[in-house]
């Protein structure tokens, strides 16, 4: 049986009960802790149409879903009343930041709440160090220690592979470099990664050659993922794509494309051609998918506006080059051009007045665009990035209204898409992309009820089952006897986010309860209190 690390043990916060008997009808937990969940609609994430049935869970396990009626609550069973509710697999996020949330003095509660009980962190090839550690090993083993709300299933970033193997030197790696890279790629393996990822827009994978990810990605054990941030997203979609599928027929790895997107007003609509060539992809036999989140924004760090050239080495470097007129010049004159210059130019494609400063060190300037920050400092939009990244030390998040809905809609509609976050940590503070809070929530409400873009089946089989199937999460993502009882209860005619960009940091609706390995952990939109997640290991 796959192993899970870490738990409830190892947090020191309070337990709870498989049920208690103020929740919904729920009776007093007889010995054994047999439960029936009577009334529900299962959705059972195989894409299967709901149907109404009981399900019985035994200890950790789904024991049984049979027709309503089926069991008797005088056999023994404490009982769960979810009439009116849908009854669903605990939702799983393939692409989340949430990294360090377990060191975080304060639960990371944003994903549970909305029904998601298993995320994949160390996306974008951003993975924390191992070496302050000793290797990933005891680096995992220190996360555990700490205790997990969800459950966590960690890639190694290329980024952290490539900083341990250089020991932060910047430019291409040497050969033995490689052999560092390679060996500590094989160290995750070993102790329990998911795969590898990679974030083509951030240093150093933004100067990374394709043969050095393609010799990495086929060190990979089978059946382990390779996911990308690839290049990019706007002017050069297609050719991002084409090397995404090229590194997957390279090396017969599995590949996953992150937040799948069209960004840049000019580049609208290239979605279309991106899914055309990775479903000829997957025609000729490379197992390909790609993961997409609910909104016509995306989010980041400032410094992804400027030229690679200008992040290159550490970030005394650039904070050096922020001080250089000469350089800042250089930025500017690339920044402020429409032209190609060989890299993803989100002012280009965006405008100064798409950009919102989401975060930033001082909690300054929080939910203002830079167009709106150039008149109140009576700056050049340009100059107000300088200053924003040289008075917050560089740590200034954005949130960039960059996508069009409809691309969104038709890349959600895909039958490879699953639904995803794209999360950053809760402790960043300032005014965080909603998605944090409310992806999931917002698919079933906004895209299922309202829109109708998804029927309900195919919406939790994008938060469950496809997403198990595509990343290798043992025994989740189906609601099957035998499997893990991580489950959601949701009321779906009332499902859905509740915050806003101005502010993002709310509860989402209609999750009743949400339960992992048998144990009921929110209810009526309220964390009980116990870390009751715990780090997976590959299928």
């Amino acid at each position: 049986m796959p192993t899970t690390s870490g738990g409830p043990a190892a947090s020191g916060r309070p337990d709870t009960s498989p049920v208690r008997p103020a929740a919904s009808g729920a009776t007093a937990t007889p010995r054994g802790g047999a439960l029936l969940i009577t009334g529900a609609t299962v959705v059972d994430g195989t894409g299967a149409p709901p149907r109404p049935a009981d399900v019985t869970v035994t200890g950790d396990r789904i024991a049984a879903v049979a027709p309503p009626g089926t069991f008797a609550a005088d056999d023994g069973y404490a009982t769960l009343d979810a009439s009116g509710l849908v009854l669903a697999p605990g939702f799983i996020d393939p692409h989340s930041h949430a990294d360090t949330s377990p060191l975080e003095h304060e639960d990371d509660t944003s994903k549970i709440l909305q029904g998601i009980t298993t995320e994949v962190v160390g996306n974008c090839g951003t993975s924390p160090d191992p070496r302050p550690y000793g290797g990933f090993g005891p680096l995992y083993e220190a996360l555990d220690a700490a205790g997990h709300v969800t459950h966590y299933c960690p890639l190694a970033g290329h980024g952290a592979l490539h900083g341990a193997a250089m020991d932060g030197r910047p430019g291409p790696p040497d050969r033995d470099d490689a052999r560092r890279m390679g060996a500590l790629l094989d160290e995750a393996m070993e102790a329990g990664a998911f795969g590898m990822s990679s974030g083509l827009i951030y240093p150093p994978g933004v100067h990374s050659a394709p043969g050095e990810l393609v010799e990495l990605a086929a060190r990979l054990p089978e059946g382990r993922i390779y996911a990308t941030h690839m290049r990019d997203e706007g002017r050069h979609l297609g050719r991002s794509v084409e090397e995404a599928v090229g590194l997957g027929a390279r090396t017969g790895r599995r590949v996953q494309v992150s937040h799948l997107k069209a960004a840049g007003v000019p580049f609208w609509g290239g979605v279309d051609d991106a899914l055309a060539r990775l479903d000829r992809a997957r025609a000729e036999g490379v197992d390909i998918s790609q993961d997409v989140y609910p909104y016509d924004a995306s989010s980041t760090t400032l410094l992804a506006v400027l030229p690679p050239w200008f992040l290159e080495g550490d970030d005394d470097l650039v904070r050096r080059r922020l001080d250089d007129p000469v350089q800042v010049d250089r930025a500017r004159a690339e920044v402020d051009d429409p032209a190609d210059h060989g890299w993803e130019n989100i002012v280009a494609g965006d405008g100064y007045d798409r950009i919102m400063v989401s975060s930033t060190r001082s909690h300054g300037h929080e939910g203002a665009t830079l167009a709106e920050l150039a008149g109140t400092l009576d700056m050049a939009p340009f100059e107000v990035i300088v200053h924003l990244l040289r008075t917050e030390d560089l740590q200034v998040s954005m949130v960039d209204f960059s996508m069009a809905e409809r691309d969104v809609e038709t890349v959600l509609r895909a039958p490879r898409t699953s639904v995803c976050t794209d999360g950053l940590p809760v402790g960043l503070g300032g005014k965080p992309h909603p998605r944090l809070y409310g992806s999931f929530p917002r698919v079933l409400g906004r895209y299922v009820r309202e829109r109708g873009v998804l029927d309900l089946a195919t919406a939790v089989h994008k938060m469950t089952g496809l997403t198990a199937e595509v990343f290798g999460v043992p025994d989740r993502g189906r609601l099957t006897p035998g499997l893990v009882a991580d489950l959601v209860a949701f009321d779906p005619s009332t499902v859905g986010e509740t915050g806003t960009y101005a502010d993002p940091r709310r509860v989402p609706a209609g999750i009743r309860w949400v339960m992992q390995a048998g144990h009921v952990v929110v209810r009526d939109g309220r964390w009980l209190g116990a870390r009751r997640g715990g780090r997976l290991t590959p299928a």
